[in-house]
């Protein structure tokens, strides 16, 4: 069976059985901060199982992009060496939310494997939980896998979510590969699931059946649920009869367009590793970027930016020093495009932003390996024979030299790496990294979710009456202060309030919360923001400003109606500048994030170059074309398959059910949108765009007024043209020219300046060697010269070093807030007494708060904190001392 065989009968097989066949959701959590990056099939699902989500099928099945590269489950540094082990991979999974149990899942699982795909029973093993009789007795009654091939284990089959939460027991499906691949097996007793490679997990089944609470005790649910994972690429192996992923038709393809665009033959052994690390990241790199994560600097766009010049690395290996993995998206998308359709029209952007990436690491990639190869000269010059690990992170972290290449190019030298150290500096980013991403998270706290559980349980969620009402009759079904239950809230208390039905618009989508108010004849309260913690609740931030509030109070939801109408053309008018983008820069563009509010606008969106002022404005005009054009906006629910086949965009970041929300105006915009939005496009008046920006690499961001806003603005922008025209008196129309005139000016001013300054401080040199410090027989002069820039610093520098003929020369000068400061040792200095300008310009800007670095001979470093520059200057003789210790 081909790859696309084998996932369209698994697919239609649970079909068949009953389940809904639901598309993979995107490799970036959807409303989920404590992942990077989507790592199991049940991730679309997490919400269902912490009881806080609702679907309108209780089976369902589907193949998963999915991430494996950081946290818990991390296999990046497994991958080209170990034959089953990626960072991106599919995964198969089938699920019952409260149908069946373990009976059935057992059944099918067996049925698929032996019935449909013809693997022998008698290569079959399985696992079950240490003490879960019920498993064991069910594979025996639904299976032919006698007692002898089931094994109890405990550590690798319990599976919980979290630290709380739901969790249960699991069963395992493995594969005898055989004892002839693993002679060492053949007379051990023991032999079986994990306990050698010979035995091959491919499919996991857990049966959820429990919560674990805060003290670490088990609950029964209430509802029992299943979750099965099949590694795809590892099931193709073992039904198309090959040892390795990489021998199957999802990379034999790709490995061979490798070999081609390198020149190279591939071989199954280790000579064949760089091309599986690179056949394997650009599958990672192809999705990634096709969902929306651009390579940066931080969260999924730093692991991203590292996963790509890792493979530019490998690449090396292969004699590769030019950009070349970009060509290898359409052999990716050639593969799997079919199964994912949505990376197909992708295809170019995706390739672009590649190879601008391999271009900027190859510009830096000479630099990481001149470091190295100064590493190594000192650590020879020392006698040692070891890369310290603190030196083989700064290469890891900050030019992308995986540890295992540092290791191959040290050890053609005869020194190794002190990999303890090397991952004591990797575990203590790692803390760094996961404390980052918990501030920059949002979501629902892990002691809130029980709580918005029994509300879902109990009310069946909140109905949203807020696209035609905006003030309501509801009935109060829950009270939360903090992170508890209450049964009042009085005046001055801030509580969370949860009706039965409401006007207020949670946040989601980009567009910020409602405000407004909630009133009976006993309370009052003001409604500061609404928050949307999963599809089915809304929560209303409140302060009670009057009496008391008790849960079944019958109250009047009104939202604040006038903000409404402001955000609501904020929202369409992003959906109106979403088109005026694809329409002028190309159809690569899709949206990054949002922020709706009222009178204002932030957009972001993937494009690989700064958008131009002839294009800015092209996009304004076509946005207010489409206002005056006063278009109606139609907007009609219907099934997601049916949305898609009309062209609709999704937005970034939403998840989205079965049935969806469409919005449409004219023929050139058709989004899935759950937000509010105005009747026509003539009510949004004006849309102004104020600016455009990076914010990542391969990220775009525009901000926009609109509506009232964007007339103030314009107003406002007259206004002070009007009072510039006076004070220069000038025309508006001539003063870009007079402004210009008058910089040209004040720079010609600076210039003579700096010039007179210069001159002054070349003509103090005697003033500057007769006040030398004498520190252990060496002269050095350290002095803060008066607004003088870094070019006359270095001339000053030199000519004192001329004239010393032996000595240490230590300079600074502040201009505003930047400083310079440049160090100079004469050369007899550097040889025998093994002085070195770099270090004593670390130990300056240290002390001033900046950084340094440099040669022996010349060191230059900055600062941006002038308060400190003569007490750093004045430490340069100490410095000094402290070196010749």
């Amino acid at each position: 069976m081909t790859s696309d065989e084998i996932r369209k009968s698994y697919l239609e097989y649970f079909q068949k059985q009953g389940h809904t066949i639901v598309p993979s959701a995107s490799l970036i959590p959807a409303g989920d901060p404590t992942l990077l990056f989507t790592n199991a099939g049940m991730n679309q699902f997490k919400d269902v199982f912490l009881g806080i989500g609702q679907r309108e099928y209780s089976r369902a099945v589907d193949t998963q992009k999915c991430l494996r590269v950081s946290g818990k489950h991390n296999d990046l540094e497994e991958v080209g060496h170990s034959p089953s082990h990626h960072t991106f991979f599919e995964m198969l999974g089938n699920w019952s939310f409260g149908d069946y149990y373990k009976q059935e899942a057992i059944a099918f699982a067996w049925e698929i494997v032996t019935e449909l795909w013809k693997i022998p029973p008698e290569l079959l093993w399985a696992t079950v939980y240490t003490d879960d009789d019920e498993a064991e007795e069910l594979w025996l009654q639904e299976t032919d896998i006698p007692l002898s091939r089931i094994r109890r284990c405990e550590k690798d089959n319990f599976w919980e979510m979290g630290e709380t939460g739901p969790c249960g027991p699991c069963s395992e499906l493995f594969i005898d590969m055989g004892v002839d691949a693993y002679p060492e097996t053949k007379d051990d007793p023991e032999a079986g699931p994990n306990t050698s490679d010979r035995f091959l997990e491919f499919w996991n089944l857990v049966f959820i059946q429990y919560n674990r609470d805060q003290s670490g005790d088990l609950k029964p649910l209430p509802a029992t649920h299943v979750d099965t994972g099949m590694g795809f690429e590892r099931i193709t192996s073992i039904l198309q009869g090959v040892d390795s992923n990489y021998k199957t038709d999802l990379f034999t393809p790709l490995l061979q367009a490798i070999s081609d665009i390198t020149s190279t033959d591939y071989s199954h052994d280790e000579n064949g590793l760089p091309h599986r690390v690179i056949a394997d990241h650009i599958r990672c790199l192809t999705f990634t970027i096709g969902d929306g994560v651009m390579p940066s600097n931080d969260g999924r766009g730093y692991v991203i930016r590292r996963i790509l010049r890792r493979a530019v690395l490998y690449g090396k290996k292969l004699g590769m020093d030019t950009p070349f993995i970009f060509n290898l998206v359409d052999n990716v998308i050639d593969i799997l495009g079919t199964a994912f359709p949505d990376v197909q029209p992708k295809r170019d952007f995706i390739s672009r932003i590649i190879e601008a990436e391999e271009h900027r690491f190859h510009q830096t990639l000479a630099r990481g390996l001149e470091i190295l190869e100064q590493s190594i000269d000192t650590i020879k010059s020392d006698g040692s024979k070891e890369l310290d690990g603190k030196s083989a992170f700064e290469l890891y972290d900050t030019f992308g030299f995986p540890l295992d290449l540092t290791q191959l190019l040290t050890r053609e030298r005869g020194i190794s790496v002190d990999e303890n150290a090397f991952e004591e500096s990797m575990e203590a980013q790692r803390a760094r990294g996961r404390a980052d991403w918990a501030e920059s998270g949002g979501g629902i706290k892990d002691d809130e979710v029980a709580l918005y559980a029994d509300v879902l349980k109990e009310t069946g969620g909140t109905k949203f009456v807020g696209y035609t009402e905006h003030t309501s009759e509801a009935e109060v079904v829950a009270l939360i202060c903090g992170s508890e239950s209450v049964t009042s809230a009085i005046e001055g208390d801030e509580v969370s309030v949860l009706l039965n039905q409401t006007p207020f618009y949670g946040e989601s989508g980009g567009q910020v919360g409602d405000i407004g108010v909630i009133v009976n004849s006993n309370a009052t309260l003001n409604v500061i923001d609404t928050q949307k913690p999963s599809p089915d609740l809304i929560v209303h931030k409140c302060i009670v400003v009057g009496g008391e509030i008790t849960p079944f109070d019958n109250v009047t939801a009104k939202i604040d109606n006038n903000r409404r109408k402001q955000i609501a053309v904020s929202h369409t008018a992003t959906h109106l500048l979403h088109s005026g983008l694809r329409t002028i820069l190309g159809d690569h563009v899709s949206q990054a994030g949002s922020l709706v509010e009222a009178g204002r606008l932030r957009f972001d969106f993937n494009h690989y170059e700064a958008v131009s002022s002839e294009q800015l404005n092209d996009i304004e005009c076509f946005v207010n074309e489409k206002i005056r054009g006063n278009d109606s906006l139609e907007i009609n629910e219907m099934s997601l398959d049916e949305a898609k086949d009309k062209g609709a965009l999704a937005f970034f970041g939403d998840k989205y059910g079965d049935v969806v929300r469409v919005v449409q105006s004219g023929d050139y915009s058709i989004e899935l949108c759950g937000g509010t939005h105005v009747d026509a496009t003539g009510s949004l008046g004006f849309v102004k765009l104020m600016s455009e920006s990076s914010i990542a690499a391969g990220v775009r961001r525009v901000e926009a007024f609109t509506g009232d806003m964007a007339v103030t603005n314009i107003q406002k922008e007259e206004e002070l043209l009007s009072e510039l025209s006076g004070l220069l008196k000038t025309p508006k129309t001539n003063l870009f020219e007079r402004i210009s005139q008058i910089i040209q000016e004040q720079r010609e001013l600076e210039q003579q300046i700096q010039q007179f300054n210069s001159k002054n401080a070349l003509s103090n040199i005697e003033t500057l060697i007769d006040g030398a410090d004498i520190v252990d027989g060496i002269k050095v002069i350290s002095s803060s010269i008066e607004k003088t820039n870094r070019d006359t610093l270095r001339q000053l520098v030199d000519q004192l070093k001329d004239r010393l003929k032996s000595g240490v020369v230590s300079l600074a000068s502040s201009t505003g807030d930047d400083v310079a400061f440049v160090v100079g040792v004469t050369s007899d200095l550097v040889k025998s007494r093994g002085l070195n300008a770099g270090k004593i310009i670390q130990g300056i800007t240290k002390l001033a708060d900046g950084k340094g670095g440099g040669r022996p001979e010349l060191a230059q470093g900055g600062s941006k904190n002038p308060e400190k520059v003569d007490t750093a200057i004045q430490a340069t003789a100490k410095i000094v001392e402290d070196l010749m210790q």
